[in-house]
């Protein structure tokens, strides 16, 4: 069988007018010939004086060569059918060494199964139908071979209802090498998710006040990890540090970062810093760190006696908060520059947090879309929030859901939701504060044990609790008589596990434990109190001022 004889009956201009030419295999002798470098590029392949010209020149002509021999002989795979059966015309060697022999005349439906294992079967007819070729890359068949087929249309009038020549490379190597390529990125995906969520905390801290849920997802498998984290640290005296973070970066580096942070926060967090000069050390360690990542972070505190968030944001999206009405508030500025950036003094802002409400911290992930501004994505959040309802961990998966994140998302998303519940009935009567001003000289110690004596009796503690809270009162008190200043507050708080006594006065110099020698007649006051307390602890007041304070836990 000679393909050249074919294409050579047609003229180029019944070629051009006839249908589906486009891609088709060129099929006009002038046409080979230029393909084959017998005519210029000025030359006319259908031009016979041009043509004349190129064999008066010694150049072989086309149809001086065999066109099965040249098929026969290409590594690719060439297979020609025609008729809208797809019956079998020819196939090449490399064809028949890789599916075997194929009989002339019968249909590749019949006895081509290769031809259903790569999907040629819709494209051949496709191809038949509208004359333009058609690709299909890297289809595997059932032996694991892999190849890359393309169809083109052939004209002939030698060819009943029109044919189809198929051409397929071999391509196992390479969809082996991507494979591997992928199995590889799949493992380094898998490490740097494994880091991320083994530095993310594995138990989120309950306090007494607050109910708290957090979620983190990965992006999706073509999305590289990122450095989202979020903690919850627990300060004492009933404070509460929340914190939520995003590091600008993709893989392992940025999960190690995250981590560095992490820790670091929470090392930061047990001096009981304002929430801007924890920021205000962070920023100068990540620069350390990475000086080309950078990093935004939120760091809150809730005092349960304030009834609000106190913050400080690096280059963070706002807080939002639910209140119990449905209402959301946007925590506005300050917000100061992402960590990492230096020359900055970051503030501290606040947010009420009344019983009832619901706060909920967030990273980009969450709110940010391709082609859209992120102010959209935070209001579709608030409305995502005021009609979410339920547990912590409910409100969780609703926003996820609501703001459409999905296991294919394209991009880390950490949240975290605050609740500070309402309480009623026998529940509220778990938790009670007490206050008394600690007014005049040295008679206002014996007037603190009296109150708190008074107080801990109405909230019926056992006799031995009783007696060593007003025991640490007493040493509270006078601690804070002897080196503290006007003005003075005694607080006595319960929750449903502990009891927590706290003093505060004007001076912010800050109490330490010490060994005190034998012939000292002070210098015990702190000792003892971490002697037959809980936990005690110190910080230092906004505005001046400090709080020493100690926790005893209740017995079950």
């Amino acid at each position: 069988m000679n393909f050249t004889r074919w294409s050579a009956r047609l003229p180029g201009t019944q070629r051009r007018a006839a249908r589906g030419t486009e891609g088709s295999v060129p099929a006009a002798r002038g046409e080979y010939a230029q393909q084959l470098g017998h005519l210029s590029d000025t030359d006319d392949p259908d031009d016979p004086d041009d043509v004349a010209a190129a064999a008066a020149a010694g150049v072989p002509a086309l149809e001086d060569f065999s066109v099965r021999e040249l098929l026969g002989r290409l590594p690719g795979l060439v297979a020609l059918v025609y008729g809208p059966e797809h019956r079998i015309a020819y196939v090449n060697d490399a064809y028949a060494a890789a599916f075997g022999p194929r009989p002339a005349g019968t249909t590749v439906a019949d006895t081509c199964p290769e031809a259903e294992e790569l999907g040629l079967m819709p494209l051949l007819d496709q191809v038949l139908r509208s004359g333009k070729p058609r690709t299909v890359k890297s289809r595997r068949t059932q032996d694991g071979g892999s190849y890359t087929v393309t169809c083109l249309p052939v004209d002939s009038p030698h060819l009943d209802g029109g044919g189809v020549l198929v051409h397929a490379a071999d391509v196992t190597d390479h969809a082996e090498a991507a494979e591997r390529l992928r199995a590889s990125e799949r493992r380094h995906r898998e490490t740097a998710v494994t880091l991320q969520r083994s530095l993310l905390p594995q138990d989120l801290e309950q306090p007494d006040d607050l109910r708290i849920a957090a979620t983190y997802q990965p992006g999706g498998t073509d999305a590289a990890v990122g450095g989202d984290w979020y903690d919850v640290i627990t300060l004492g005296a009933g404070r509460t540090a929340l914190v939520i973070g995003d590091v600008m970066g993709r893989g392992v580096r940025a999960a190690a970062v995250m981590g560095q942070l992490r820790t670091a926060v929470r090392a930061y967090a047990r001096l009981d810093l304002p929430p801007h000069e924890v920021l205000q050390l962070l920023d100068g360690l990540a620069a350390e760190i990475d000086a080309s990542q950078i990093a935004t972070c939120v760091y809150a505190i809730h005092d349960p006696n304030e009834g609000k968030l106190v913050y400080a944001s690096a280059g963070h999206l706002p807080i939002l908060v639910r209140d119990e009405d449905g209402t959301v508030r946007r925590a506005e500025d300050p917000t100061g520059p992402p960590l990492g950036t230096g020359g900055w003094l970051h503030a501290s802002g606040s947010i009420a947090l009344p019983p009832g409400s619901t706060a909920v911290l967030y990273t980009d992930g969450l709110v940010e879309r391709r082609r859209e501004d992120i102010d959209e994505g935070v209001a579709a959040l608030a409305r995502a929030l005021s009609g979410a309802s339920g547990t912590p961990q409910v409100v969780c998966d609703r926003l996820l859901r609501s703001l459409g994140v999905t296991a294919e998302h394209d991009d880390d998303v950490a949240v975290l939701v605050v609740q500070h519940p309402s309480r009623k009935g026998a529940d509220a009567e778990l938790f009670h504060n007490a206050a008394l001003e600690l007014l005049g000289g040295v008679e206002a110690a014996p007037r603190a044990r009296a109150f708190a004596s008074g107080v801990l009796s109405s909230w019926r503690f056992p006799v031995e609790l009783r007696d060593l809270g007003v025991l640490a009162t007493s040493e509270l008190v006078a601690n804070s008589l002897q080196h503290g200043t006007p003005p003075m507050r005694l607080r006595l708080r319960r929750t449903d596990r502990r009891l927590i006594i706290e003093v505060t006065d004007g001076d912010d110099h800050l109490p330490r434990r010490r060994r005190a020698e034998t012939e000292d007649e002070a210098g015990r006051g702190i000792s003892i109190i971490a002697t037959i307390a809980s936990s005690w602890g110190s910080r230092r007041t906004p505005g001046g001022g400090k709080a020493v304070w100690c926790e005893f836990a209740l017995p079950d």
